[in-house]
């Protein structure tokens, strides 16, 4: 033993002397330490034989688990079944005794006072917070509020029926013809054949302004002045115009021009404007001697539609020769030796299809003029007076007889003749019809706007005047707005009659 153990130390010596033999060292080097890893990894790990081919055995391995997928040995398969059975079987009882149960927990509910009393749910109204509480979640809530669009005012009533009915006999049935007229002063004005009559809205009380003298002759337009309502112009059968003062029921002036009937009268300041069946238009300078300072000839037959623009720079005229024409308001200063001349329209318009009596300058926006056509025509056309653009045409289905803007709202009201003789009120700029009046027999010939905008009289050949609530009375503030300016500007503007 002891020989052997000498034997072992004395080779250990020599090989630990020989400098022949490679040095062992515990650092390998890669090229080795890649191919024991792959020597190892090519070393089965069972002793089963293995498929070289990519297909997956058919054969059952040995199940593996993870931190996902426990390990199903290690699983009580027989509690969890049964825990799984006993809510089923549970479920089952409580149908079978479901009777019973129901009873029993209602009468349980009763003994304590429940009742059918929804728990957390006020049948009345929430009590009232105590004086001086604030929720401090309100000014959050306000804070974080998406600012809601523009609110629509809800539409208002408009009464189907008329305010009041007035007799109008002897209103002629003529369509050319202007014998219906609101002046500023609340006084409303009516020619009945041959006479003037003035109706106060206030009182209610009725006088007779004038009456003509021919026996042919009768009354064919009346045009209260804009500014102070206290002066009528009268234009007759018999080719004149007549300037009357209302309070004093006296003629100021006897204007000629005209060789015949004059049918339609329009006031710019103190021009006042004419048109006849003379197919001329002629400007009167209430102020002066020499009255006449314009003649405007553009027309065909007889001048029944004359309005000037709220600027006072256009005047649109229409005739039963189915044009519309605009004449320049510098033509009719009488300024000039080119003024007093006989003028041509600036645009001239032969869209319509029958006369054009309904005329009406749009107050919310410039330069936008309404007109309505007759029998033939039967349609309202919107313009641009700048250039001559029909901004729109809507067909009305029936002759158009008058045209009135509301003063408060983007609203347009037509009255037509046959078949219906109705009031209808459209909606700017869609034009879309919003409300019909019906009540005349006949063919509305004649609409007046009140001075506070609200009120519009109707006269038709029924020979009666109606008063419809059509528009909706302004705010206080709008109204005082518009009175302060009413007044300024007439004060700046008052005119002298001599």
């Amino acid at each position: 033993m002891a020989a052997n153990t000498y034997v072992q130390e004395q080779m250990e010596l020599e090989d630990c002397l020989n400098f022949n033999q490679e040095i062992d060292c515990e650092v390998q080097p890669r090229w080795k330490r890649k191919a024991l890893q792959q020597r190892v990894a090519k070393t089965p790990k069972s002793g089963r034989k293995r498929s070289r081919s990519k297909t997956p055995a058919k054969g059952k391995n040995t199940p593996q688990h993870d931190r996902f997928i426990p390990n199903r040995g290690a699983m009580d398969l027989a509690n969890a079944h049964f825990n799984l059975m006993k809510e089923n079987n549970s479920a089952a009882s409580n149908a079978v005794d479901s009777p019973t149960r129901a009873e029993f927990n209602k009468a349980l509910a009763n003994s304590m006072g429940a009742g059918d009393h929804r728990v957390l749910a006020f049948k009345k109204k929430a009590p009232a917070p105590p004086e001086g509480y604030e929720n401090s979640l309100k000014v959050l809530y306000t804070q974080n509020k998406a600012k809601l669009g523009k609110t629509h005012k809800p539409a208002r009533h408009i009464p189907s029926a008329p305010e009041r009915i007035l007799d109008a006999p002897d209103l002629l049935d003529d369509y050319y013809l202007n014998l219906v007229d609101w002046g500023s002063s609340n006084m409303l004005a009516v020619a009945l054949g041959q006479t003037v009559y003035l109706w106060n809205a206030e009182t209610g009380g009725i006088e007779e302004l004038c009456q003509c003298e021919g026996e042919d002759d009768y009354i064919t337009s009346v045009k209260f002045v804009q500014e102070g309502g206290g002066y009528l112009a009268v234009g007759t059968n018999f080719c004149e115009t007549k300037l009357w003062d209302i309070e004093t029921s006296k003629l100021l002036r006897n204007m000629d021009g005209h060789s015949a009937r004059v049918s339609s009268l329009a006031w710019n300041q103190h021009i006042l404007s004419s048109g006849s069946r003379d197919s001329t238009i002629v400007h009167h300078d209430v102020r002066v001697a020499q009255h006449k300072v314009g003649v405007m000839e553009g027309h065909l037959q007889e001048v029944c539609g004359l309005t000037w623009s709220p600027d006072g720079q256009t005047l649109a005229s229409g005739g039963n020769d189915n044009l519309l024409c605009l004449w320049d308001a510098r033509y009719a200063d009488g300024g000039s030796q080119a003024a007093r001349a006989i003028q041509a329209p600036r645009l001239k318009i032969s869209d319509h299809l029958a006369a054009v009596k309904a005329l009406a300058w749009c107050p919310h926006q410039r330069n936008v003029l309404a007109s309505g056509g007759g029998t033939a025509d039967r349609t309202i056309k919107m313009w641009n007076a700048a250039n001559g653009a029909c901004l729109n045409s809507v067909d009305t289905g029936s002759q158009v007889c008058s045209l009135l803007w509301n003063p408060h709202e983007k609203e347009l009201l037509s009255s037509h003749g046959f078949s219906e003789n109705q009031l209808c009120l459209w909606k700017y700029p869609s034009m879309v019809k919003t409300k019909e009046l019906s009540g005349h027999t006949s063919r509305v010939l004649h609409m007046a706007l009140s001075p506070d905008g609200t009120m519009v009289c109707s006269g038709a050949a029924d020979e009666t005047l109606r008063f419809w609530k059509v528009f909706e009375e302004p705010s206080k503030t709008k109204t005082v707005k518009k009175v302060r300016q009413s007044n300024t500007r007439g004060s700046l503007q008052r005119m002298n009659i001599r």
